[in-house]
């Protein structure tokens, strides 16, 4: 009788045959960088965590090929985000990651120095394969717990009550109980299904008081649009003639007006690691639907004297690259994602399909269709698929580069507003630094019949800023146990810098320290009490205030006197850059023209000049052997125009930091400038600022 009873009593509790589904105290949906790195943490803060991942492989874009490290200021880059990039400096140090190239022959690209780093040296630039060891080794050394192949049963996979979540359940049937939950997919699936409120596009302009949200109209930054070509193209199949119809991957729509809102979303790609090396080199394979008229744009665009297609392939070790779009038509496959974030696995997979199928495509159509400059195929052939990489997926990446999917309205929501420094940000978690920085959305035909890229933004922030708390949970009345570190609450402008790989690594960390000290204090997400989340941030090695930064390598503006005014109050023309990659700089970083030698990129100081008299003019720029020995530098004072060649491969004379000009003569209320160009340059061009100082 007695075992009749406790039978009884298993089956009411758990079910009929059936154990109880483990309760975890932090359960962690998606298998990217920030996965990973919430992991680490929850185990650091001795809780009981699961990575439930639909990838079978970790690290997402870190892993997937994304391995020029879009960093910014590296300096604020902190805790296991900064530990992460350590342990790919010390995969590096051992002779045998060298399989391909010496390890001098590639020097010391992407590496931090003994000065800043001191024994925890770093390394920004890797091929996949050693990134993806990495993240596994966080796996084996943390004994993390990580179910691969798991996809959320996202139309009733996610238990609620009383405004919590209670559990996840996949579609192969897997339950994970926990307390706490962290959504650190790209696309924010676990969002959506437990009903917090999220938006998908650009807002307008005015929703939130920003300058670069919403359609971009006649806005050029990077030379990802037609404004790099020579001549104007024509969007129709017989130039000029729109009877005859529009060419392939052309909108043929009214793009929307300037400043609007929509649904559209900025272009994905794959980040491609390509190599030359004959030795570990698989031709480009002609793809299964390859359509050679799906790139016939792209040879009016070779006819037009376009040649930057090798502009983005970036050096990895072992002669590989990192390669990204670049150009007007490259590998970003505008306009063919709008339907990812809130399409159906199925419709996902047909999406990721159709960008292997164009990018492979435009690969093979390069490297083989006759009507290809001759120097451009030749260069192309050249390159191949690496066999050391991706070695289940055809040596392909497993991961499309998803830059925009889905983001919270939580809490609070970061605008540009926060990022340009209009308004202060409260309860850092972390730091952001890198260009506020959208791909193109579409490809439009303009009022004058010719073919234009829009949506491309790249605006520089006023050094890092902070990023909310708020940012990463949802209003309270919507879910009280659930952090966001990947899809956080922000303008689709303010993302656009925020949606950085070793960002969403921090925000990771900090999320994971946030959902520790939730459970401890029994208290909803919302309700941690800041001031001690930020003692264990620090503790832990987080940057959470960018005066930080600012002490250790640039040097404060205001101890420079005289009228300062900074690479970010330049009129510039082209395409600058923003680093800060160097040992000394002005403020929060500087500018280069990525070495572009084309006469195009050009920066104009002005001056007030509060009283007249003479003024010793200065340039500020970092030296390193890799600048132009011939920047042209034109100065506009009282008695003319003043041209002067600058050397910035030698280090300035004052500060290492500023070169003098001259002096000259100037009067007060009269224009005063000074313009930097990087025409007949032979190296990098780079501005950071312009001194002018009184002279007794």
């Amino acid at each position: 009788m007695k075992t009749l009873i406790v039978s009884i009593a298993l089956v009411s509790l758990f079910g009929l045959g059936q154990a109880a589904d483990p309760e975890y105290d932090i359960v962690i949906y998606g298998g990217t960088s920030a996965a990973v790195t919430a992991a680490v943490q929850a185990r650091q803060m001795n809780k009981s965590v699961v990575i439930v991942s639909p990838d079978k492989h970790l690290g997402g874009l870190s892993s997937g090929g994304l391995g020029w490290t879009d960093t910014g200021n590296k300096s604020v880059i902190g805790g296991l985000a900064r530990d992460f990039y350590h342990r790919v400096w010390k995969e590096y140090q051992k002779p045998e990651t060298w399989k391909w190239q010496d390890k001098e022959t590639y020097g010391n690209r992407g590496q931090g120095t003994k000065a800043m780093d001191g024994e925890n040296r770093t390394m920004w630039i890797f091929e996949p394969s050693v990134a993806e060891k990495v993240f596994e080794d966080y796996v084996s050394e943390f004994d993390l717990t990580v179910h691969r192949d798991e996809w959320l049963d996202r139309e009733k996979g996610v238990k609620m009550k009383d405004g919590r979540i209670v559990s996840i359940t996949t579609l192969s049937g897997k339950t994970y109980a926990g307390k706490m939950f962290l959504d650190t997919t790209y696309e924010g699936d676990l969002i959506a299904a437990a009903g917090v409120s999220y938006h998908v596009g650009r807002e307008g302009i005015k929703d939130y008081q920003e300058d670069w949200n919403g359609v971009q109209t006649g806005v050029l930054h990077h030379r990802h649009h037609f404004g790099a070509v020579k001549e104007k193209i024509s969007p129709y199949k017989v130039p000029g003639d729109p009877s005859s119809g529009v060419l392939a991957r052309i909108n043929p729509d009214h793009p929307g007006e300037y400043g609007a809102g929509d649904k559209k979303i900025q272009a994905y790609c794959f980040r491609m690691c390509l190599t030359n090396n004959p030795e570990n080199r698989i031709p480009f394979p002609k793809p299964d639907g390859y359509d050679p008229s799906q790139y016939e744009l792209l040879l009016r665009i070779f006819d037009a004297g376009w040649r930057e297609t090798f502009h983005k392939f970036d050096p990895l070790p072992n002669h590989k690259t990192d390669t990204n779009n670049h150009g007007p038509f490259s590998t970003d496959n505008i306009g063919y994602n709008y339907d990812y974030p809130e399409g159906s696995y199925e419709k996902r997979r047909e999406i990721i399909k159709e960008h292997e199928t164009y990018q492979k495509g435009w690969l093979w159509f390069i490297a083989n269709d006759p009507r290809v400059p001759k120097d451009v195929q030749e260069e192309m052939q050249k390159w191949g698929l690496p066999k050391d990489e991706f070695t289940d997926n055809g040596n392909w990446s497993h991961q499309l580069y998803i830059r925009e999917a889905r983001r919270m309205i939580g809490d609070y929501v970061m605008t540009e507003n926060e990022l340009l420094k209009k308004r202060p940000t409260p309860d850092s978690v972390g730091m952001g630094s890198y260009t506020i920085d959208s791909h193109n959305t579409q490809r439009y035909i303009t009022p004058e019949g010719y073919v234009q890229n829009e949506g491309d933004v790249g605006v520089k922030t006023k050094g890092p800023y902070e990023i909310a708390y708020g940012s990463l949970v949802p209003k309270q009345d919507e879910c009280e146990n659930l952090l966001v570190p990947v899809c956080v609450s922000s303008t689709h402008i303010a993302f656009g810098s925020i949606r950085m790989e070793p960002v969403f690594m921090i925000l990771a960390q900090s999320a994971a320290t946030a959902a520790a000290m939730a459970i401890d204090d029994g208290v909803p997400v919302q309700e941690v009490d800041y001031k001690e989340l930020r003692k264990r941030l620090e503790k832990d090695g987080q940057i959470l205030e960018m005066d930080l930064m600012l002490s250790s390598r640039g040097v404060d503006p205001k101890a420079l006197g005289g009228i300062l005014v900074d690479d970010e109050k330049a009129i510039r023309t082209g395409d600058w850059k923003s680093s800060a990659s160097s040992d000394v700089f002005l403020g929060y970083g500087y500018q280069h023209d990525n070495a572009a030698k084309d006469g195009k990129a050009s920066a104009r100081f002005d001056a007030k000049i509060e009283k007249s008299g003479k003024y010793e003019v200065r340039l500020a720029y970092p030296q390193n052997t890799n600048r132009a020995s011939n920047v042209k530098v034109t100065i506009l004072h009282a008695g003319g125009e003043k041209e002067v060649t600058v050397n910035q491969k030698k280090t300035a004379a004052v500060e290492k930091l500023l070169h003098p000009l001259g002096t000259f003569s100037f009067e007060k209320g009269k224009t005063a400038s000074v313009t930097v160009s990087n025409e007949g340059a032979d190296g990098y061009v780079i501005i950071d600022a312009v001194q002018w100082l009184p002279v007794d």
